[in-house]
């Protein structure tokens, strides 16, 4: 799209917002920044706005967010909310910021989606790309947005984009050259009228795929599956127990890729099934974008994870503590509580987002030796747990922390995974996740310490 000259109005002056402004404003369009939230934004991310002429208003909607002619819609501003409402009431079309930086982007996209294990996925596939090309882009949702990015695309350059139903809410002719869909469960149901509703919002990914595209996609769900049927591009399919030829396998603990063994599943650094299928996701979009098996190998071996995904973080008088403030769904926390052969002292809770906690009473009741409770969903959990273990709820994480240090024995794992948004609480999970690293290395660095 030609937005030389466009007006452009951008809401929402988070991270997404302020790199879509900056790409918009460089590429000759007129660019406004509308933030309703108080003016308490980054004196860095204003800067930047300053430093650009792009002109900005925080703590208000002025009626001057109208005179556009299109709006870039922040992913966590939901397309049901009054004031993007209003626009459409008005004719004023409005896309979201990946849809936007691929007006101007020139790379091909590798785009992952799914309920659970996109940012692993997305690592993954970004470190395998740089085997080839140290600038492959790694974007979206994981971290940085595209827009940040889109000046370092080339047409022989790979970028990958982690993308979340909110930014595929409102894409248009966005598409990836190879889409990936790993799982569906529920996520997100205080934003979407119903669980279909929030399916089809992920689903958008495949809007656009032509038949020269390809959709990689989960071959063990029934959902996916189903949907997967319609779609007219070039398709891949991972399974786990069974034969797949035409796409990757996990079975007899041994990974494959179009029936030839890439490598045993002990090799791999990141272990448990619901990792084994994120791996097979990577292995099928990197290899269709150039890469061989050995480089697949290579990162499979060496690649230890991310922050706040079961991220280890120390080891205190034989305690362990693991940082999963990523897990913000009870899919996630489901994950977390097979991932340990030793007694588990749960932190969890935060901002609800509609989930039903009750899915996981077994494994709470197997696994979990104590449930300390922070946030707004602590009274809800602790109603749906009743009986099941022992809780407690606290007000802070340096108190959840305090009460975790005193059930916790040799032995035992301290996890933060809350099935939980972090907006009550914190700025985000990363936040949630940080305080958890820097409490837990300060308060007990007195202690035999064991950095892991």
């Amino acid at each position: 799209m030609n937005i030389s000259g466009k007006k452009i109005t951008v809401l929402g002056a988070a991270r997404s917002g302020i790199a879509a402004a900056i790409m918009l404003a460089k590429n000759g369009a007129s660019v406004f920044v509308s933030d309703s939230a108080p003016a308490i934004k980054s004196k860095t991310d204003m800067e930047l706005l300053d430093k650009n002429t792009i002109e900005y208003e925080l703590g208000i909607h002025s009626q001057r967010i109208f005179e556009a002619d299109y709006v870039v819609l922040s992913p966590g501003i939901p397309v049901a909310s009054q004031i993007v409402q209003s626009f459409y009431k008005k004719n004023i079309p409005v896309y979201a910021e990946v849809e936007a930086a691929g007006w101007i982007n020139k790379s091909p996209l590798i785009g992952v989606t799914g309920s659970n294990g996109k940012t692993t996925t997305t690592s993954l596939i970004g470190e395998m790309l740089r085997q080839e090309d140290d600038k492959s882009i790694i974007a979206g949702n994981i971290g940085q947005p595209l827009s940040a990015f889109v000046e370092d695309s080339r047409e022989k350059r790979w970028a990958v984009v982690e993308l979340s139903s909110f930014q595929l809410e409102t894409i248009d002719q966005f598409k990836p050259e190879i889409a990936v869909v790993l799982n569906f469960a529920p996520n997100h149901l205080d934003r979407y009228p119903s669980y279909e509703a929030y399916l089809e919002a992920k689903w958008r990914i495949t809007k656009n795929v032509s038949e020269n595209d390809l959709l990689i996609y989960n071959g063990d769900d029934a959902k996916i599956v189903e949907w997967a049927t319609a779609i007219k591009s070039k398709k891949m399919s991972f399974t786990v127990g069974r034969e797949n030829p035409d796409g990757a396998a996990c079975r007899d603990n041994k990974i494959f890729l179009f029936g030839k063994e890439l490598m045993d599943a002990d090799e791999i650094i990141l272990q448990g099934v619901h990792n084994y299928m994120n791996v097979m996701a990577a292995a099928l979009a990197s290899h269709q974008a150039g890469i061989s098996f050995d480089q697949i190998r290579t990162v499979l071996k060496n690649f230890a994870g991310i922050e706040h995904r079961l991220e280890k973080v120390a080891e205190v008088n034989g305690v362990l503590y693991v940082n999963d403030s990523k897990a913000t769904t009870v899919e996630s926390l489901y994950y977390a509580l097979q991932s340990f052969n030793r007694p588990i002292v749960l932190i969890a809770g935060g901002k609800d987002k509609g989930s039903d906690f009750s899915r996981l009473n077994d494994l709470i009741r197997e696994n979990v030796k104590e449930l300390i409770l922070i946030g707004s969903a602590a009274d809800k959990m602790a109603y749906t747990w009743q009986g099941v273990r022992p809780s407690n709820k606290e007000a802070s994480m340096k108190n959840a922390l305090r009460r975790a240090d005193q059930i916790a024995e040799e032995g035992d794992v301290v996890l933060l995974s809350p099935a939980c948004a972090s907006f009550d609480m914190f700025t985000d999970y990363e936040d949630r996740g940080r305080q958890f690293k820097e409490i837990v290395l300060r308060k007990l660095k007195s202690k035999r310490v064991k950095k892991v």
